[in-house]
């Protein structure tokens, strides 16, 4: 079957599905479905064009593979409106279980520690689009920090901001220094975060002649620190946060499903 698809950059191109395999387990596909099927019944909308299965699996090669609305609308036999439409009630639903920060940090107090970091998740945009411009990568992009547990699990990501936005500024925008000051726990951050407060541990600046005793401070925090990358790893094995195409808007939505889908542990 070949499906027509008339764009500005292929004008009469054809589109031709083809059978493909979806890194992640069927019990994760299958748990997203019974999320929908949820919604579905809240909605009172029981019959739709896909079954709650397939509309989980056509969301899930959405965020796993960045595939655009109409290679998914030709996969599943189905209009781009509705791929869209499927994409965006899955988002809400799987965001709607993201838990706060308040909530990550349960359980956590006086003598505990976590990590704190930011990342730039890249976009579409031109250079006119100044306020997503992150000097420090040298792209566009948008602003999300991330609270880890010491081994790298993610406990809490941000809501995005634009790429331009510091990750101090970010930070305490967020509520993170003060959340953590409340409850005395300790952060551990890179030289970004100088300056967040005494509950807020960075490295030591590079000096030519830096006392052994702060090089190995260094060395230390560096270490401990490390792990904090692997919750961005896990949150960027998503391919759409590689390079999203979607409205800025959405990011932070596309963020808190795909934690979602992390805390899921279905994935393997």
């Amino acid at each position: 079957m070949l499906i027509p698809l008339d764009t500005a950059d292929s004008p009469g191109a054809l589109l031709v599905p083809y059978p493909a395999m979806l890194n992640v387990s069927y019990e994760l596909v299958e748990h997203v479905s019974w999320l929908i099927y949820a919604r579905r019944r809240e909605l009172n909308s029981p019959w739709r064009r896909l079954g709650c299965f397939k509309q989980a699996l056509l969301a899930l090669a959405h965020l796993r593979k960045n595939e655009t609305f109409a290679q998914l609308a030709a996969g599943f036999g189905v209009s781009t409106t509705t791929a869209w439409r499927y994409v965006d009630e899955t988002l809400d639903v799987l965001a709607a279980w993201a838990p706060g920060l308040h909530e990550a940090l349960t359980g956590l107090g006086e003598g505990d520690h976590v990590i704190v970091d930011g990342t730039l998740i890249p976009i579409d945009r031109i250079a006119a689009d100044e306020p997503y411009y992150s000097m420090k990568h040298r792209r566009h992009g948008m602003n999300v920090q991330v609270i880890a547990r010491p081994d790298g699990t993610p406990l809490w990501f941000s809501r995005a901001t634009p790429g331009r936005t510091h990750d101090l500024t970010a930070a305490r925008a967020h509520g993170i220094v003060q959340a953590c000051l409340t409850r005395q726990i300790l952060v551990l951050a890179d030289r970004a975060y100088q300056g967040a407060g005494a509950t807020v541990r960075t490295p030591y600046k590079n000096h030519r002649e830096q006392p052994e005793q702060y090089q190995q401070f260094n060395r230390d925090h560096a270490r401990l620190r490390t792990p904090g990358e692997r919750a961005f790893a896990q949150l960027k094995s998503w391919r759409i946060l590689r390079r999203a195409r979607c409205s800025t808007r959405r990011i932070g939505t596309i963020v808190q499903a795909v934690h979602t889908l992390l805390t899921c542990n279905y994935l393997g």
